[in-house]
């Protein structure tokens, strides 16, 4: 039994385009034979074996509205270096935001990566640069998708002032969109009491 495919049959194992085959077979990532029409064959073993060195490894770098700039500036730099030490080739995702939105733009930019299996690794200063709360399941998405997470400072990242007050916020504006619904004056009293709380941190 051969090992020899089509490029389409190799485009659907990769789950990528023939053009993008064709690309990377002139760019000498991958190999393929010709039968006597010309036409192109790829070997699965092969193909298989050169799927990680086509995806990519992603540094993700997130601070809150409120914090400095210089802070974001620290986290790439540390993720720039830590990848240079180990020799890969690397992007870099930044977002402004806070920890509790899940559309940060860069994050769902992260998602569609992973869920469409271009990603080899992802890496991060702290596990909390990623998401507040519901990293866990970001962490599993990765799991599933065949990524794997490096997290270089595995201690919980030092929460700053301003960015706990701007998570609490978000929350709390979760919170309003959802109870005010009900039209609860119970609702109204909790959250006022939950805002009242922010404002003394």
């Amino acid at each position: 039994m051969t090992n020899l495919i089509t490029i389409r049959e190799a485009a659907e194992l990769l789950g990528v385009s023939t053009k993008t085959l064709r690309r990377w077979e002139q760019e000498g990532k991958i190999h393929a034979t010709r039968t006597v029409g010309g036409h192109r064959r790829f070997n699965m073993t092969e193909l298989l074996g050169s799927q990680n060195d086509t995806k990519l490894t992603i540094c993700y770098a997130r601070v809150g509205e409120e914090q400095a700039k210089d802070y974001l500036a620290e986290q790439v730099e540390i993720l720039k270096t830590y990848c240079v030490e180990h020799g890969w080739s690397y992007q870099v995702i930044e977002d402004i935001g806070g920890g509790i939105n899940g559309h940060n733009p860069g994050l769902v930019h992260l998602l569609k990566l992973i869920c469409s299996q271009q990603v080899k690794r992802l890496v991060l200063t702290h596990k909390d640069r990623l998401l507040r709360l519901g990293s866990d399941l970001i962490f599993t998405l990765c799991e599933i998708f065949g990524t794997e997470v490096i997290i270089i400072n595995q201690i919980d990242d030092a929460m700053g002032e301003e960015e706990l007050n701007q998570d609490l916020q978000d929350i709390i504006s979760s919170f309003n969109a959802r109870l005010y619904g009900g039209r609860s004056h119970k609702n109204r009293e909790l959250l006022e009491q939950l805002q009242e709380v922010t404002k003394q941190l």
